[in-house]
């Protein structure tokens, strides 16, 4: 599950960038900015904080304790949108619409899985990783 979840969202977010690119003259500049924070890096240490690091650590905050925790005192569909909308408004400073939207998306994916599968909490996690390390750093767009 994990990794199928993986893969659609990167597809979902190929033909978005297309199509981002084609409406909005902005589009490509974001995203350009987005991947320029690992210029220099390694790619294999950037690949291993993603995988091991960054998209676990994400999961375990965001969904295994904000969304579970709301959960637990309002209903799972208020969990769900808050945390969705946290998630994304958290990247409001970078002042990056495309990096906002792609929050949101893939905080409505995760979010949206974890409310409907709260025990593939794994799963879940597996995604996120997979995902970054693809998205950022095998297969950019």
């Amino acid at each position: 599950m994990g990794i199928g979840i993986a893969v659609l969202l990167w597809g979902i977010f190929w033909v978005s960038d297309k199509m981002s690119q084609w409406m909005f003259d902005f589009a490509r500049p974001q995203v350009d900015l987005i991947y320029g924070m690992k210029d220099g890096q390694s790619p294999l240490w950037v690949s291993l904080a993603l995988l091991l690091i960054i998209g676990p650590a994400e999961e375990l905050f965001w969904r295994g304790y904000i969304q579970r925790t709301l959960s637990a005192t309002y209903s799972p569909n208020v969990a769900f949108l808050v945390t969705t909308a946290v998630y994304a408004l958290v990247h409001l400073p970078s002042g990056n619409l495309m990096l906002i939207m792609a929050a949101l998306v893939c905080g409505i994916a995760w979010g949206g899985l974890y409310r409907l599968f709260p025990h593939h909490l794994a799963a879940i996690i597996l995604s996120h990783a997979l995902w970054d390390a693809a998205a950022f750093v095998w297969f950019p767009f």
